[in-house]
C-alpha cells in the first residue's frame, strides 16, 4: 500500500501481560508493516511484573521492528507508563492500547489511514456506527454497562461530538505531545487528554468503530465489582469538573 508514513512507535504499557506480550508485539509490527510503514519500534513499558512480562518482552525476536524494553522500579501507574513510553518514542506516529488483545491489533491500519488524510488524533472506538463490545467473563457485562452510561454522561457534559472518552486506542502525531502531555491516572487520563485536543482548533480528530474483545489471557485490570467502579467512577468526576473549568 502506498502512504506517506514513514514510520511508527507502538506504546505497550504493561502489567502481569506475560501471556499476551510476545504474540502482541510480533502481531501489531505485522500489521503495520503490511500498511507500508518501513519503521517500526515497539516499546514495552512494564511495570515490573511479577509475572516477568518484561523479561518475556526482552527475549522476543522481531526481525521487522527495534524493540525496547523498559522495566519500571517505581513511580508505578498507566499514565506514568505511557508519558515515560512516549518520552523515549523517536518515530511520527505515536500508538498505544490495551495489551490483552482486548483492542486487536488488525484494527492499527485503520487509524494509520486516516493518518495519512490528514487527521492528527485518530482513536478507534467502541460507541460509534459498526463499533461495539464482546467482553465476557467476571464482571464483564456490568462494564459493558457502566462504560456505556459513563460515556453517555461524558458526552453530554464535555463535547457531543466525540463517543469514546474511555478508549484508550488511538494513533497520534508526536507534534501533538508538544503540547498536550497525559495527565491523571488510568482512565481518566484519556478523558483529559481527548478533551483538550477536541478544545484546541489547531488538530483533526477523527473516531473510527472497532468491536472490543475479550482480553486472550490474564486478568483485567479494570475491576470486577460495582464497588471497584464506583471508586473509579470518583476519579472520572473530578475530571470532568477540572476541564469543565478549564483547568
Amino acid at each position: 500500500m502506498n502512504n506517506s508514513l514513514k514510520s511508527v512507535s507502538i506504546i505497550m504499557p504493561t502489567f502481569n501481560e506475560a501471556g499476551n506480550v510476545s504474540d502482541l508485539i510480533l502481531e501489531s509490527v505485522a500489521h503495520i508493516r503490511r500498511f507500508g510503514v518501513t519503521e517500526v519500534e515497539v516499546i514495552v513499558v512494564d511495570d515490573d511484573s511479577p509475572d516477568q512480562t518484561w523479561k518475556i518482552a526482552t527475549e522476543t525476536c522481531c526481525a521487522d521492528a527495534e524493540l525496547k524494553v523498559i522495566r519500571r522500579m517505581d513511580n508505578h501507574g498507566l499514565t506514568a507508563s505511557l508519558n515515560e513510553g512516549i518520552a523515549a518514542a523517536k518515530n511520527e506516529i505515536i500508538i498505544w492500547f490495551d495489551c490483552d488483545f482486548s483492542q486487536p491489533p488488525e484494527k492499527i491500519p485503520q487509524m494509520l489511514y486516516m493518518i495519512t488524510e490528514g487527521f492528527d488524533v485518530v482513536v478507534n472506538s467502541r460507541y460509534v456506527l459498526g463499533g461495539g463490545e464482546a467482553r465476557t467473563g467476571k464482571g464483564g457485562a456490568l462494564q459493558l454497562y457502566l462504560s456505556r452510561r459513563l460515556n453517555g454522561v461524558l458526552r453530554l457534559l464535555l463535547d457531543d461530538t466525540f463517543f469514546d472518552y474511555t478508549s484508550g486506542f488511538v494513533a497520534v502525531r508526536r507534534e501533538v505531545f508538544s503540547k498536550m502531555k497525559l495527565r491523571g491516572d488510568y482512565g481518566e487520563y484519556f478523558i483529559d487528554f481527548i478533551y483538550r485536543v477536541l478544545r484546541d482548533t489547531a488538530y483533526k480528530v477523527c473516531e473510527l468503530p472497532y468491536i472490543m474483545k475479550p482480553r486472550r489471557s490474564g486478568e483485567s485490570k479494570t475491576g470486577s465489582n460495582l464497588f471497584q467502579f464506583i471508586k473509579r467512577g470518583r476519579k472520572y468526576l473530578m475530571t470532568i469538573i477540572r476541564l469543565r473549568l478549564h483547568l
